[in-house]
């Protein structure tokens, strides 16, 4: 662990200025988030400076600007397997580190968490103090504000540092901002500084120095704070690292719930990346002398289904859609732009956005929610209570399906179907390739019956376009790819490109299987599946296995007391590790090559059996 309290100022601002050439060097390569945390840097400093990262809980909302917080702690050397399979996480992980607090990967947690384990030391009778560091766009989500509300009234010591970068994932959204803005240009706050200015001009030269502090300190943001029962200092300058040490000392010593104001600058220290771009938060491997992307970007299923739904938006005016601060990830960002009345991002706000699209369908418009399957997680009472039980039609385009990669096991898009199939009312349905899923957004625009949810994969489908001829969506009808009256492999969304590809692995071993694309899962195909005359079912979906296809197949064969052989493929039942999905899916051991041989064997124990 680097001694930062060693150092001092000159050394901690060489300190900073290494750790992020150490970022941008391993980001580069690997890619990952990263205005985001060079934004953070002096902060993060000044926290390991003021406080006891071994003794007080260090606790980072979403931690995906931690990388500066790793490479203080052991991790300067390991850090070149930033987000590589089996390397160190993106984000802060227990098991990891000692150091790492909690795990965190979803934003607006970390002032619940801080509570909660200021409640746990005062309990213990413990001299430690939580610290946290949360971005203001975590501000937008309801469960900050939750927190903040019992902090200001149990008054326990915890040091929150507000990393004001103006910004979330994309352009600050919320009324909260907007709100301070208009406080600062009210008749009051005005008045306030006008008699100030006047005080301060008769003043002498050493009053006025210790007034303008004053001044700052008297801010509508801390009113704002303070009426919740928060202490406020601040806006400081979160790059001083002197201001921040100095400020951080103050808040420590109050033993009070202080809310430590800084302003940043998001991509601090890399021209490219400074200020208001998006296309920062999140990158892949990139030419650090000139910032250009080392990867052509591809087609990918977000763009397919972006385009699809402008073009249907164009024709009809009913359409509207929502995200929730993340624009750009869903393909809303084009929407937006095209249509700023019709298409919103309400910023970290999942709930929120489910429920504001229930009345829009209610009131006979065509409302999508493109959320990712992990975050769609968070809006899941939303969808029970405020969409389905009263059966209103909002569609749900589930982007991230399956496993997304390097983000690990706070983003793996593995748990839709299993929280999605159980709840009644919805329709469930998926594309297996492009062309596929214009026509699943096109179903999903017609279909009124109910609500509807279909998902897709980050980038690519794993099928080739033009193997299978694109078909229209029929509700609750299944489609065979290949017939086989002894073997077949069920497939469900991308998983009909693994079953297309471990048919012909099978083939080349001369085993004749079948395909079928189930299409539907609520409702599926009963009739088309109680008609099949091949006994033997592998079943094929980048789901969870516990509530998935595989389960749902079993429950059907049972219900009907079909002699039906039932494998299922889909993933088991652990959280999922960052990695690649080829690299991940082998150590799940549902790669192709395992699966082939899996099949093979299971195969020879069947006709054993027979």
């Amino acid at each position: 662990m680097i001694n930062v309290k060693e150092k001092n100022i000159d050394q901690l601002n060489e300190l900073a200025q290494n750790i992020r050439h150490r970022i941008l060097e391993v980001v580069s390569k690997n890619g990952g988030h990263l205005s985001s945390t060079l934004g953070a840097v002096e902060l993060i400093i000044g926290m390991h400076y003021v406080f006891d990262p071994k003794k007080d809980p260090f606790i980072f909302d979403v931690s995906h600007q931690a990388y500066a917080h790793k490479l203080l702690t052991d991790r300067w050397e390991s850090f070149d397997t930033l987000r590589k399979f089996g390397g160190i996480s993106g984000y802060t992980k227990p098991t990891e580190s000692e150091y790492d607090y909690f795990n965190a990967g979803h934003s607006s947690t970390s002032i619940s968490i801080a509570v909660g384990a200021a409640k746990a030391i005062k309990l213990k009778k413990e001299e430690r103090i939580p610290v946290v560091l949360i971005g203001d766009g975590a501000m937008s989500a309801g469960m900050v504000y939750e927190a903040l509300n019992e902090l200001g009234f149990r008054k326990y010591p915890v040091v929150i540092i507000l990393n004001d970068n103006e910004m979330s994932i994309g352009k600050p959204i919320g009324a909260i901002s907007k709100y301070l803005t208009k406080l600062k240009a009210g008749k009051f706050y005005q008045g306030f500084k006008e008699k100030f200015k006047k005080f301060l001009d008769q003043a002498p030269n050493d009053v006025k120095y210790i007034a303008k502090k004053f001044e700052e300190m008297f801010s509508v943001n801390g009113i704002f704070f303070e009426e919740m029962g928060l202490e406020y200092i601040g806006p400081i300058d979160g790059h001083n690292l002197e201001e921040i040490i100095k400020t951080l000392t103050m808040a420590k010593e109050l033993k009070k719930p202080v809310i430590v104001h800084a302003k940043t600058v998001k991509g601090k220290g890399y021209k490219q990346a400074e200020g208001y771009y998006e296309h920062w938060h999140g990158v892949g491997p990139f030419d650090l002398k000139t910032g250009e992307a080392l990867k052509k970007p591809s087609l990918s299923a977000t763009k397919v289904f972006s385009q699809e739904l402008l073009r249907l938006a164009k024709l009809d005016e009913k359409i509207v859609g929502v995200t929730a601060a993340m624009p750009s990830g869903t393909g809303m960002k084009e929407l937006m732009s095209e249509f700023p009345n019709r298409f919103w991002d309400v910023g970290i706000a999942e709930q929120h956005a489910v429920t504001s699209m229930a009345p829009l369908a209610k009131e006979g418009f065509v409302p999508f929610v493109a959320i990712y399957s992990t975050f769609l997680q968070r809006g899941y009472d939303q969808i029970i209570h405020d969409v389905c039980i009263d059966n209103y039609p909002v569609r749900f385009a589930i982007d991230r399906a399956g496993i997304v990669g390097a983000d690990g096991e706070t983003h793996q898009g593995v748990f839709d179907i299993g929280y999605l199939r159980i709840v009644p009312n919805i329709t469930l349905f998926a594309p297996r390739d492009f062309e596929t899923l214009k026509k699943a957004v096109e179903f999903a625009y017609r279909f009124d019956k109910s609500p509807s949810a279909f998902r897709y994969p980050r980038g690519a489908f794993c099928l080739e376009e033009g193997v299978f001829r694109p078909s229209e969506f029929v509700l609750g009808t299944a489609e065979i790819l290949i017939p086989n009256d002894e073997i077949m492999l069920i497939a469900y969304g991308n998983g009909v490109g693994k079953a297309y590809e471990t048919y012909k692995e099978l083939k080349k071993e001369g085993i004749e299987v079948g395909v079928l694309d189930l299409r539907f899962v609520k409702p599926f195909d009963k009739q088309l599946l109680k008609s099949l005359k091949a006994k033997k079912w592998y079943v094929f979906s980048d789901n969870a296995k516990k509530g998935g296809i595989g389960e749902m197949l079993s429950e059907f064969a049972n219900e009907e007391k079909m002699a039906v052989r039932i494998v299922s493929f889909e993933y088991p039942d652990r959280f999922i590790p960052h990695g690649s999905v080829e690299e991940v899916e082998k150590l799940l051991g549902v790669d192709k090559e395992s699966i082939k041989e899996k099949i093979k064997k299971d195969l020879a124990y069947a006709n054993k059996d027979d």
